[in-house]
């Protein structure tokens, strides 16, 4: 036989989804792969219900249904600050996943280097290796996740093509700051640079951090790529309903990248989707609340419980440090699987988000019902006992 791509051999399958088949495996609480175990707005829901009935169910245009795409407009244009043209500057894809792939492609050839900050979600390297890019990884330092200008602008000058920032960030949950925006901003006209900006977790922001758009700080708006999705906002992880928002002359090549690889989005899905982008400024300021109010359950039970960890300024993940229950060479993958059958409570090794060589951090998130997460702070209560 003819031998296959060995492409594959420079990544794994995903530690994270293989965290959640692990999960379902032993009865446990899955902490690890992010989504929320309750239910997405009622009036989305409701909708849902005529789609299903009335339709459309067949292919949509495949940069996105006209209507939906004038509901983005709407909703991200008021958020950004800017008047987004639903014809020209949008695109609606499967998940932000897919959105942040054609935006590679689209702007990189084979050879090209991307900065990325480390700790990073998983996806962003593989993504990187499947455009043929090289990956330039700049660390966040722990705990606040600070970065070195020097080091950032060193990496600026290997001659990078783009930035990659996941804003609030997965998994550490950083909230970077305007000062730290614009200083990133300067260098990409300095030297050059497309900044592709992650923003799924843009309205999950804590103790009086704010959101920045990227886009929106001078010379920005003609080098960066917006990409997010319904997934976290409505919890929706499942309609894979994503977007990528950009000036026309980017937007061009995406749309070409988007059209030949998935089509189009869910006809039905983005239908019934358009009721939430029309939900207006309380939905936003509720939705936060309730995140806020997941986040101090959480992390008061681990602080209780004697677990360390890092305190997040937005998204909805902690980094916990499991160094003082893990046996004598044991890694953090062993660990986390070992922890999901003796504990109940499914995590994220560490070591899928860190280019440093880092052993005894995992990744566990906070949404879910207060029911689920009093559950699994029960379970973690006796850790040491359970992992000895």
């Amino acid at each position: 036989m003819q031998e296959m791509s060995r492409k594959n051999k420079l990544f794994t399958d995903s530690v994270i989804r293989r965290m959640t088949r692990i999960a379902i495996a032993n009865n446990a609480i899955n902490l690890a792969q992010g989504f929320p175990d309750f239910d997405p707005p009622k009036a989305m829901l409701d909708r849902l219900e005529e789609v299903s009935h009335l339709g459309p169910h067949q292919y949509p245009i495949t940069m996105g249904a006209p209507n939906f795409r004038q509901a983005l407009a709407r909703k991200c244009g008021r958020f950004m600050g800017r008047t987004l043209d639903p014809e020209t500057e949008i695109v609606v894809t499967i998940g932000s996943t897919e959105a942040m792939v054609d935006t590679i492609f689209a702007l990189t050839n084979p050879g090209d280097k991307i900065i990325m900050f480390s700790p990073y979600f998983e996806n962003y390297r593989a993504q990187a290796i499947f455009a043929d890019c090289e990956p330039i990884f700049v660390p966040l330092v722990p705990p606040q996740f600070n970065f070195d200008p020097n080091v950032l602008e060193d990496a600026f000058k290997q001659g990078a093509k783009a930035i990659l920032i996941c804003n609030p960030s997965n998994p550490s949950g950083k909230v970077f700051t305007y000062d730290e925006l614009k200083l990133i901003a300067d260098l990409c006209v300095k030297y050059d640079v497309y900044a592709i900006m992650d923003e799924v977790y843009e309205h999950i922001i804590y103790d009086g951090h704010k959101h920045v758009y990227m886009n929106s700080l001078p010379g920005m708006w003609e080098r960066t790529v917006s990409c997010s999705s319904l997934s976290k906002t409505y919890s929706v992880t499942g309609w894979r309903l994503g977007y990528a928002i950009a000036p026309e002359p980017i937007m061009d090549r995406i749309k070409q990248y988007h059209d030949f690889n998935t089509v189009g989005a869910p006809s039905p899905l983005m239908e019934a989707a358009v009721v939430g982008l029309d939900m207006p400024d309380s939905y936003y300021e509720e939705f936060g609340a309730h995140y806020a109010h997941m986040k101090k359950l959480f992390t008061d039970g681990l602080k209780r419980i004697g677990i360390p960890f890092t305190d997040p300024q937005g998204a909805y993940f902690v980094l916990a440090n499991i160094g003082p229950y893990m046996k004598k060479g044991q890694t953090d993958v062993e660990f986390c699987e070992e922890m999901t059958k003796k504990v109940g409570v499914a995590c994220v090794p560490g070591t899928s988000f860190f280019m440093e060589d880092v052993q005894d951090i995992v990744r566990v998130h906070f949404a879910k019902k207060d029911e689920t997460l009093i559950e699994a702070l029960n379970r973690l209560e006796d850790i040491k006992a359970k992992m000895a």
